[in-house]
């Protein structure tokens, strides 16, 4: 109902803010699509505060939402995410601002289909499959090449073309699955299936040509993520162009840009490969012949020494030198040895002069008392007693006398 008003008879802020509240707040819940802007958390409350901007006008409007539901938006949203989000307008009449208190939040559009493959992408790394310990290494020839492809198509010639210019030998076993609609992921895996059974095959290409987000979501499918990282065949993923990032793209165990990149790093080029030998081989031979040169060289100056080029002189001057050790040695031990007699003999003499049997032998006798005491004094002995007397050859008994001091 309209206010009855006039100049005389104006409304107070307060009635018109009232109005204002009470019929935007007899609106329910809408869905608003919009661009996030000048997000925050208020501190110590658990509000998020923040712009939906209108991506085509310079319009805007306030809006606030519980930190739970803002947060369980996955993957997150930050500022510059475009969202659609259910919302109830809310006008605060005592500040006279509107706002939309949000109480759900999802990604927009291709957003939405982003926000799923990064979900399945965060999954699936969670358990491993992306890990660089499960990347297979790729053989450096294959002879067979397993080839998964939509039938006539670009990528096909583009791999064929390519590898066999690279290395004509190269033999392809052919695949043909849709890659693009509902149907694809489940060909592309049938295809896989058969290839990874194949012993004969040695790396098996997955290609295709760019396209949409649309076009590529079969190669993002769990099912051919799951397939791929269990297959015992080395896996190349060449789909779309180089911005182009399908989860095929993580699990594969190559990852190309193109399908013409693939075919470069699955063969390699016979060309290179010749020259490489060839520099290879002349790498060798300087090698060799700069060693033996070296070795040469070194033989020559060994052989000039002389103790290689007259050993026999060095010999006979170093048996000269023993011979002379082993002369001087002698006479040496001789001298010593003369030495030594002379000093016994000495020795030998002066032991003699010493020796009580040679004073014996100069006419000289000991006396000895009963007990073996040797008579020194006259004051040992007494008139009648018996003494033995000793002289060089023999003893025998004397009597005393008479004593006599001089």
């Amino acid at each position: 109902m309209a206010l009855e008003t006039s100049p005389d008879a104006p409304a107070a802020v307060r009635t018109i803010a009232n109005g204002i509240a009470s019929w935007i707040n007899q609106l329910g819940a809408v869905w608003v699509e919009g661009q996030l802007t000048d997000v925050s958390i208020g501190r110590g409350t658990t509000t998020v505060f923040g712009t939906l901007r209108d991506t085509d006008a310079d319009i805007s409007l306030r809006f606030t939402c519980n930190r739970r539901v803002f947060e369980a938006v996955d993957p997150p949203v930050t500022d510059g995410s475009r969202v659609v989000v259910n919302a109830k307008p809310n006008f605060f009449a005592r500040r006279g601002t509107l706002a939309l208190a949000v109480n759900e939040i999802r990604h927009v559009g291709i957003g939405e289909l982003l926000a799923r493959i990064e979900r399945l992408k965060q999954l699936l790394a969670a358990e491993g499959l992306f890990a660089a310990y499960r990347k297979k290494k790729l053989p450096f020839l294959p002879h067979t090449i397993g080839l998964i492809c939509g039938r006539d198509s670009a990528a096909e010639r583009d791999v064929l073309e390519n590898a066999k210019r690279r290395w004509p030998a190269v033999a392809f076993r052919i695949e043909y699955a849709s890659v693009q609609g509902p149907a694809a992921a489940g060909e592309v895996m049938t295809a896989l299936r058969k290839l990874d059974g194949d012993d004969s095959v040695e790396v098996i290409v997955i290609a295709r040509g760019g396209g949409s987000l649309e076009d590529l979501l079969p190669f993002s499918d769990e099912g051919l993520i799951r397939a791929v990282s269990q297959a015992k065949t080395p896996i190349v993923s060449a789909i779309g162009h180089e911005p182009d990032s399908p989860l095929l793209d993580l699990v594969a165990d190559l990852r190309a840009s193109t399908p013409t990149d693939a075919a470069k790093r699955i063969v390699p080029d016979v060309r290179e490969e010749l020259d490489g030998v060839r520099q290879l081989r002349e790498r060798g031979l300087r090698a060799v012949t700069s060693w033996l040169d070296r070795e040469m060289h070194a033989l020559a100056a060994i052989r000039s020494r002389p103790s290689l080029a007259a050993p026999v002189t060095d010999l006979q001057r170093r048996s000269d030198e023993v011979a002379a050790l082993v002369d001087r040695s002698r006479r040496t031990l001789t001298h010593r040895l003369d030495r030594a007699s002379d000093d016994i003999t000495h020795r030998l003499a002066s032991v003699r002069a010493l020796s009580p049997k040679a004073t014996l032998e100069r006419g000289y006798s000991v006396l000895q008392l009963a007990d073996g005491t040797a008579v020194r004094e006259v004051a040992q002995v007494a008139p009648g007693d018996l003494l033995q007397a000793r002289v060089t050859d023999g003893r025998f008994a004397v009597e005393v006398k008479s004593e006599e001091n001089t």
